[in-house]
């Protein structure tokens, strides 16, 4: 669990996560997408990990470099939408109706975090299954280490993106601050989308 609370706060997962919660309204908001990444990431986790358990075999190479291409591409996604998102944002970010109407849109894009834990969860998939397959025995050992890891990881960037919705509530009193961190989130996640996505294709 430990583990996998360390691993939530890899430069990745940080990233892709800030493009999400610089549009948040509040802590409870905050953590709500931390937990939703992380329940997201620890599906796709465990159901592959614990396949390739079951069939005593590792993630192919070819696979692995796949996943990691899914990660950059997602990571240049997220950044231009943040960028697109903060360029459109209202100046009066705090008028009543125009905070419903982000609201609304904001109950019907909800899952967006956990299809984002999805894929960062098959890109550690690979890792994962080797580092069980060296140091533990049996099958079932194996499962409960990935669960558990799991388990930690939702922890982790809960707390994670709990404390960045609470710097943010702080921060960010006008619209023109809030539209300042969603473009630099973005810019952000761009450039780490492409500092992880470039080395794989050479």
């Amino acid at each position: 669990m430990l583990v996998g609370l360390r691993h939530a706060f890899e430069p990745d997962h940080l990233t892709a996560v800030s493009t999400l919660v610089s549009e948040s309204h509040s802590p409870r908001q905050g953590v709500l997408l931390g937990a939703l990444w992380g329940l997201g990431h620890t599906i796709s986790l465990v159901v592959v990990g614990v396949l390739l358990t079951l069939i005593g075999a590792t993630l192919p190479a070819r696979v692995g470099v796949a996943f990691e291409l899914g990660v950059a591409a997602m990571l240049l996604l997220l950044g231009v939408r943040a960028i697109v998102v903060a360029m459109r944002a209202p100046e009066a970010e705090h008028s009543h109706s125009r905070f419903h109407v982000h609201s609304a849109i904001h109950d019907r894009r909800r899952w967006r975090p956990l299809a984002v834990g999805l894929v960062h969860g098959l890109a550690g998939s690979g890792a994962l299954t080797a580092l069980v397959f060296t140091q533990l025995p049996g099958t079932a050992a194996r499962i409960v280490y990935m669960t558990l890891f799991g388990i930690g990881s939702i922890f982790g960037m809960a707390t994670a993106s709990g404390l960045a919705g609470v710097a943010l509530q702080l921060v960010a009193r006008s619209g023109s601050v809030r539209r300042t961190i969603g473009l630099a989130t973005g810019v952000v996640s761009i450039v780490v989308g492409l500092l992880w996505g470039i080395p794989l294709l050479m």
